[in-house]
This record gives C-alpha cells, structure tokens and sequence, in this order.
C-alpha cells in the first residue's frame, strides 16, 4: 500500500511494527476436552464481524503445561491468521472477558504501546475498510475458502495516527456507532420475533374467536374474464409497487398493439402473472384498468379481506403452495391458471368475517 500523504497536520503515519511492545506470536491448538473444566480456548468464531463473542470457546486441558505460554491477558490483541478471504485478518482487543483462556494456533496475539496510541482507537482502525482492503490483498492460498497471513504481513499494517485527543474522540464516536449498530440489531431481532410470532398465531394456531377451517383457495374468489375494454387505461402489475399505471414503469410501449384480450381489473381485485405466481407475483388493485391477458384476475369473495389476502399471497409457505400446483414442463413454462388455484389453506372465521 502506498503511503498516504494527505493526513491531517499532527498526524503520523508509519506500521504497526512500531507501535509493538512485544514480538507477534501464534497460539497453541491442544486436544480439548469436552466437559468444562474452568479453562477455556478461543476459536476462529470469538472473532466477529462486529467484535468479540465469548460464546464459541472451548474448554481447554487443565493438564497440558505449554497452555500458560498462551493465557490471554486484558489488553492484549487477537487477529485471526488463516480463515476465509472476508474473515483472515479480523481483529479484537482482548478485554478479560473470559478468565484462564488462551488462544489457538489459527490466532495470533500482540500488544502495543499505549504511550503512542490507545487500544480502543487502534482495535477500531484495525477493523477499518483502509486495513481490511490491505489485509485482503496480502492473504495467500489455494482458494478464498482458506488463505493465511503471517507475522510480516501484520507487523506492516500501515496506521494512520491522530494525537491522543483526536484517537480518543474517534473510539468513542466508533463506539457510540458499534452500540447503535448492535441495538438496531436486537431491535430488528426482536421485531423479526414478535412477527413470527403473531403470523404463527394468526396463521396456523387455533383461536376462542374461531375454528380452522381447510378452504381451497379458488372457492374464495371468482375469476374476472372481460376483455374488449379498450376504453380503459393501460395498467401493469408489478412485483415491488403493486398496481400501476403502465406509463410509470420502464416497460414497451403498447399503446399500437391490439388490446382486445386484456383483462379488466377493478380496484379490490388481485391479480397475478399466471406464468411467475410461483415467484410471488401478484398484487392488490386500486385502480381500474386493463392489464396483459398474461395475468389473471381474481374477484375476492365478500366475507374476505382483499388486503388480508393480498399479503398471505406473498407469504413463503404459500408461494411454495403456488409453486407446487404449478404445471408445465420447465420453470419457463410453469402456469398457475385459476382452476388450478387449487391451494387448500387455514383461514379461521374471524378472518373471513363470520364472527
């Protein structure tokens, strides 16, 4: 990597070799047992995209005498010398997390010069697209599934280095980022839960307001045939924005073709490509239209939720329904026409509006 020549007055650049306190070193791989024992070895896995996860340890042998050359200490720093070509070279600042833990042969350990430079700053910079890119790079092997890096090649990471104010002020903005970051994560988390939840309940368990039923979807519907409607204006289904008129999408011009096979769609209709139903995709109609006789239109049944049912159609079990009643020799060709919307689903009366 050349070296960088618009840092900022005060700043220095040089490698890492010059921030280290103590010689790189690799880590040990004993046998391990499988009952915890109160001593403890890290993985490839405690070495995260996002940091350190205590959660992939093993338990280490009490009675191997070489593991206290490689007990970690808070402080030191961890970085992964042979893995995937977007994981070799992931580094952590070892915190004490974990009491009696060393380290494995797959890991290298260093510690730095905290006259020069804090650990914080420098566990974030190491994590930075500037030495990922560089690490990359450097890494060698056979294939991307497994490359190696070597002492060399660490001990000449190139490291941009404020004053401490300046290095200070960045690991805390880094950090107030990582726990911003991990808490959209659990909220998205969560949210993802709370769904699986409700749609499990709403979906496939029984409830006081109702008993399942087993419907086959095409009794829900009636099928809208009316062509010869040239009179209204051209409409396209679309997978990602629903129903829309056909001049907002980039599609051909139709407007010289003959249209005297499109179909009439009215607002509260679904339709779907009869050809990619089993691609999920279909939409719920609030204008009034013709569409490609390439689609079909279904009228939904007046106890049904259109909405209700505009959303089970995109659910994966039912696409996977879809895909299974599809008929035709090869995915090109596969069809789902309206009697063959066959699909026997769980609706309870409350959602059919009986209750």
């Amino acid at each position: 990597m050349k070296q960088m020549h618009n840092i900022p007055k005060g700043w220095q650049y040089l490698k890492l070799k010059k921030l280290l306190t103590q010689d790189i070193k690799n880590g040990y791989s004993p046998n391990c047992p499988e009952e915890p024992n109160g001593s403890w070895i890290l993985s490839l896995g405690n070495l995260t995209e996002n940091g350190f996860d205590p959660s992939p340890a093993k338990p280490a042998p009490k009675g191997d005498s070489r593991m206290k050359d490689f007990l970690l200490e808070s402080g030191d720093f961890l970085i992964s010398r042979s893995n995937t070509l977007n994981k070799v070279g992931r580094t952590i600042l070892f915190r004490g997390e974990i009491e009696n833990c060393s380290y494995p042969d797959l890991l290298m350990k260093f510690r730095i010069d905290e006259t020069q430079v804090t650990n914080e700053y420098l566990e974030g910079y190491l994590r930075s697209t500037i030495v990922r890119k560089y690490i990359q790079e450097c890494a060698s092997g056979t294939s991307n599934t497994m490359v190696k890096i070597n002492k060399k090649i660490v001990e000449k990471i190139p490291v941009v280095l404020p004053p401490f104010p300046e290095q200070k002020a960045l690991a805390d903005l880094l950090s107030t980022w990582d726990k911003a970051i991990e808490k959209t994560e659990q909220l998205i988390r969560a949210k993802e839960h709370k769904f699986k939840c409700l749609l499990n309940e709403l979906i496939y368990m029984p409830s006081k307001k109702g008993e399942w039923k087993q419907i086959q979807t095409k009794s829900l519907f009636k099928e809208r045939k009316e062509p010869r409607r040239g009179d209204l204006p051209l409409l396209s289904i679309t997978n990602g924005t629903g129903v829309i008129p056909h001049d907002e999408t980039n599609r051909k011009d139709t407007s010289n073709k003959d249209k005297t096979k499109y179909l009439r769609i009215c607002p509260g209709d679904i339709g779907y490509n009869t050809m990619r139903m089993w691609q999920g995709v279909s939409a719920l109609s609030s204008l009034e239209g013709i569409v490609s006789p390439a689609y079909t239109i279904c009228i939904p049944g007046e106890k049904l939720c259109p909405l209700f049912v505009a959303y089970l159609f995109k659910m994966p079990f039912m696409i996977h329904r879809f895909y299974m009643y599809s008929q035709g020799l090869t995915s090109d060709t596969w069809n789902l026409k309206f009697p063959h919307l066959g699909v026997r689903t769980n609706c309870r009366d409350f959602i059919l509006g009986s209750a």
